[in-house]
């Protein structure tokens, strides 16, 4: 069982983490939707703070945002027009059987217990509807991004999701992987205001907090491609698992 103490950490945080968390690309989102047309019903589940459900709603489609965190739930009510979260989680969804043509999961998978969810979101999901969990993951490559996820002990590795995801359980069919690049436009309080969002950073000590802004302040100021700099360019790359229901 995954532990639900972190997952329910983003909600004193959720104003700041609808402001800092990157947006998805449009390409993204319409290559994980492909197989729908619009206007499509669409569930967004773990949706935080509705940053998924309105890329979905720009697309076109209906969207069913469901978020078991009740600050989460209010920042997406007050930050997404004409939407409202439903209580719920990955495992006990509150919706009717097949009410779905596709359901999107945006940085949550990883918090769900697997084999209830996806019995849940086969059960929701008509027959030939996709599931698609997606990610932006900080590109590690970069030299400046490594040094950023050692001082902030995140860990944004795309590696690891291919490794980790290779089927839903036999109620979906193949997995297919799409990954597209992207960047934001950060000043460094923003990139320190993101990190904050982050749940090792939300449970983490007074002291722990402390070293990691010491150390974020020290990055910023010397690192040869950011010291000076008003603003930084934070690459990312968006994974996309897409499969159907059976």
């Amino acid at each position: 069982m995954t532990d639900p103490t972190p997952a329910l950490s983003f909600g004193a945080a959720a104003t700041d983490y609808d402001r800092f968390r990157p947006r998805y690309p449009q390409a993204a989102v319409r290559w994980a939707l492909a197989s729908v047309e619009a206007p499509a019903r669409v569930v967004d589940l773990g949706a935080g703070t509705g940053i998924l459900s309105r890329a979905i709603l720009d697309l076109g489609h209906e969207v069913l945002p469901v978020e078991p965190d009740p600050g989460m739930r209010a920042q997406l009510a007050a930050a997404t027009p004409g939407s409202t979260a439903l209580a719920g989680s990955a495992e006990a969804v509150p919706l009717p059987d097949g009410t779905a043509d596709a359901v999107l999961v945006g940085q949550a998978y990883h918090w769900f217990d697997k084999e209830r969810a996806h019995t849940e979101i086969a059960r929701v999901l008509r027959a030939g509807g996709t599931f698609a969990p997606i990610w932006n993951t900080r590109d590690g490559s970069v030299g400046w991004v490594a040094e950023l996820d050692r001082i902030a002990e995140t860990h944004d590795d795309a590696g690891d999701l291919t490794e980790k995801i290779t089927d839903f359980g036999p109620a979906f069919g193949p997995v297919e992987l799409g990954e597209f690049a992207h960047r934001a436009t950060l000043t460094p309080d923003e990139v320190v205001g993101m990190l904050r969002t982050r749940s090792h950073w939300l449970t983490a000590t007074p002291r722990q907090r402390q070293r990691v802004d010491s150390e974020l302040r020290e990055l910023f100021a010397t690192h040869p491609d950011l010291a000076g700099r008003e603003t930084v360019e934070l690459p990312y790359r968006t994974l996309v698992f897409r499969a159907r229901r059976r």
